[in-house]
C-alpha cells in the first residue's frame, strides 16, 4: 500500500474536516457563496455521530427543530421524534441533494501552517488549503473516569458510545454510570429488556418533556434564537459563567415513545438501584458519594431554577399566550439505603456502561489555537489563526450551536466570512 505521504499535494480553497451535520451545513453555504471546497470524513459512510447511537435511540430534538438549510420540517407531526436509522438516512439523502463534495474514509492526521497556507495530512494523501473548517463534531472522545481502572478485570465495560443493545452484555446486572440523556435512556432500554440495573446518579437536571403547553425544546429554541431580542441572554455563549460551562450536561429527557420525561425516582420505583456519584473502588467494592437524597433534590430542582425561569421570562416578555406552569407533585420517595457502597459480586453486576460524556479531540491540530479546555479560541467560529474556523461545537455562539437547529446559522456566518476573505 502506498504511503499517504506519496503522490502530489492536492490544492483546494477550503477543506472542511467532518461531514456530519456541521460539515454538511457548512458545505451548503460554501456552495451558495461559490467557494471551492472538499469535505474530509473519517467514516466510511455518511450519517455522522448518529451512527454511534444504540439501536433503540430516538432523536431528542422534535421534528420542528430541523432548521438546516433546505432541511426543515413542514409535515403533520412537528412534535414527533425520528428513530436513529431514519436520522442517518435523512443526512445521507441531504448530502446527495446538496451535492456535498465528500471524501469518505479520509481521516485527518495533521493540520499545520506553512507559507500562509494550511498543510493537511490524511490517511488518503496530503492537501494544501487556504482555509480549514473544524466541523468534526461535539462527540469526539468518549470520557471514562480514571477510577475505572480499579474495577475488576472480569467486568465487561462499555462507554455509551459503543453500547448498541442489551444483547451485547453478559447475563447479570448492569451498572450505568451517569444520568445525562444517554444514561437515562440506556437505563430505560435495559429495563425494557428485563435487566437488573444499578444507576450512579450525576448532577444533570431533569426536565419536563412538555412545559406550558409546548415541547420544552420549543422554549429552549426560542431563547436561543430570540431571547436577546427581549434582553434574555442566558443561552448565549458570551454570557457563560466560565469556559468550563460549555460542557454542562443537557436536561434529562427522551424522544422515545413519542417523547417523555425521565424521572430518576421513577426509575428507582421501577426497580433500579440508585447510587450517588461514582468515586472509585475500595478493595473491590465500588464507592459512591453518600448524598443520594440531596442529589435527587438537586437534579429535580435544576430545571425550575434555570431553564424553567428563563422560559417563563421569555413567555412574559414576548407576550406569548401560554398556560401557567404546572409544578410537579411533591415526591419524597427514597430507596431503602443510600447505596454508597456496592459489592459487585454480591449483587451480580457483570457489566458497566459509562454514560459519562465526551471530550473534544483536536490532536491533529499543529496550530496554537486551543485553550485550556482543548477548545479553539474564536469569535463566532472565526479562530485567532487566519483561515481557520470552527462549526458545530457546544456553545460556539449559543447553547444549541451543536444541534440541528442552530448549526446552520453558525455555518452560514463562517461560510460568509470565508467568501469575504
Amino acid at each position: 500500500m502506498a504511503s499517504p505521504d506519496a503522490g502530489p499535494v492536492r490544492e483546494v480553497d477550503t477543506l472542511v474536516i467532518g461531514a456530519g451535520q456541521a460539515g454538511l451545513a457548512t458545505s451548503y453555504w460554501l456552495t451558495r457563496n461559490g467557494v471551492e471546497h472538499e469535505l474530509l470524513e473519517r467514516r466510511d459512510a455518511l450519517g455522522g455521530a448518529w451512527q454511534d447511537r444504540w439501536d433503540s435511540f430516538y432523536l431528542n430534538t422534535p421534528n420542528f427543530g430541523f432548521l438546516l438549510p433546505e432541511l426543515t420540517y413542514n409535515g403533520p407531526e412537528p412534535d414527533a421524534f425520528l428513530p436513529r436509522d431514519e436520522v442517518i438516512a435523512l443526512f445521507r439523502d441531504y448530502a446527495a441533494r446538496i451535492k456535498a463534495p465528500v471524501r469518505l474514509g479520509t481521516e485527518v492526521t495533521r493540520v499545520g501552517v506553512a507559507g500562509g497556507r494550511f498543510r493537511v495530512e490524511t490517511t488518503q494523501g496530503r492537501w494544501q488549503a487556504r482555509n480549514v473548517v473544524l466541523a468534526n463534531g461535539a462527540f469526539q472522545v468518549p470520557r471514562i473516569p480514571p477510577a475505572a481502572v480499579g474495577l475488576p478485570g472480569h467486568l465487561r465495560q462499555l462507554h455509551s458510545h459503543a453500547y448498541r443493545n442489551p444483547r451485547q452484555l453478559p447475563g447479570g446486572a448492569v451498572l450505568v454510570v451517569g444520568t445525562g440523556q444517554s444514561g437515562g435512556q440506556i437505563t430505560e432500554d435495559l429495563l425494557d429488556a428485563g435487566r437488573q440495573v444499578h444507576l450512579s446518579v450525576s448532577s444533570c437536571p431533569e426536565a419536563p418533556r412538555r412545559y406550558r403547553g409546548r415541547d420544552v425544546y420549543h422554549w429552549i429554541l426560542q431563547l436561543n434564537l430570540h431571547g436577546p431580542d427581549y434582553g434574555l441572554n442566558g443561552l448565549q455563549a458570551d454570557q457563560l459563567p466560565s469556559p468550563a460551562a460549555r460542557f454542562m450536561c443537557n436536561p434529562l429527557i427522551s424522544g422515545n415513545g413519542g417523547g417523555h420525561s425521565i424521572h430518576v425516582r421513577d426509575l428507582g420505583r421501577r426497580g433500579v438501584r440508585l447510587h450517588g456519584r461514582f468515586e472509585g473502588t475500595d478493595d473491590g467494592v465500588l464507592v459512591f458519594s453518600d448524598d443520594l437524597p440531596a442529589r435527587l433534590a438537586l437534579v429535580e430542582a435544576g430545571f425550575r431554577q434555570r431553564l424553567g425561569r428563563m422560559a417563563d421570562a421569555y413567555i412574559a416578555a414576548a407576550g406569548v399566550d401560554a398556560p401557567p406552569a404546572e409544578r410537579p407533585p411533591a415526591d419524597d420517595w427514597l430507596p431503602a439505603d443510600s447505596g454508597a457502597r456496592l459489592n459487585l459480586d454480591a449483587v451480580g453486576v457483570t457489566s458497566v456502561i459509562w454514560a459519562t460524556g465526551y471530550g473534544l479531540d483536536f490532536g491533529f491540530l499543529d496550530v496554537p489555537v486551543l485553550d485550556a479546555w482543548n477548545y479553539p479560541r474564536h469569535s463566532r467560529g472565526v479562530t485567532e489563526v487566519p483561515g481557520l474556523y470552527a462549526v458545530g461545537l457546544p456553545w460556539l455562539t449559543k447553547h444549541l450551536s451543536a444541534t440541528l437547529s442552530v448549526v446552520g446559522d453558525d455555518a452560514e456566518f463562517v461560510a460568509g466570512h470565508i467568501a469575504a476573505r
